[in-house]
């Protein structure tokens, strides 16, 4: 994790939203649009895509417990090169590294825990902030000669 500082970029966008799966939908669709507008290959933007999934859904139903009173900040930047995305919920946090290891052999058939994962496979950098509230994403675009 090269960067944990908030995104500074002029050409950060952000969308509040209230914590319901439906309302998470329009900035996850701009998200995605904006990948495929800078020409991001089909492969990142369905790693992007399933970890942005992932971040979200935890907001969510970890985060806020599904109380749409509250509200989830979605911001990002992204350019031909680089993809960052933050997502914070206003819920109590957690302690990421007190996830159990989802891969344990004891661990398989339980739900839980794969969402980091993914994150953590699909993006390049995945740092937890605000005691867990917030997710810093980063996709580094590494272009194909």
């Amino acid at each position: 994790m090269t960067d944990s500082n908030r995104q500074s970029r002029s050409d950060c966008e952000v969308s509040t939203v209230p914590s319901d799966s439906l309302a998470i939908q329009p900035p996850k669709k701009a998200i995605v649009d904006k990948l495929t507008q800078c020409g991001y290959p089909e492969d990142d933007i369905f790693g992007i895509k399933l970890a942005l999934e992932e971040a979200l859904t935890n907001a969510v139903k970890h985060g806020n417990k599904n109380d749409p009173s509250k509200t989830i900040v979605i911001s990002y930047s992204i350019d031909e090169t680089r993809a960052e995305i933050t997502i914070t919920d206003q819920g109590e946090g957690f302690e990421p590294h007190t996830i159990p290891d989802c891969t344990e052999p004891d661990r398989l058939p339980l739900p839980f825990g794969r969402g980091l994962m993914l994150m953590r496979a699909y993006m390049d950098e995945v740092c937890y902030r605000d005691n867990g509230r917030e997710v810093y994403m980063v996709k580094n675009r590494v272009k194909k000669p």
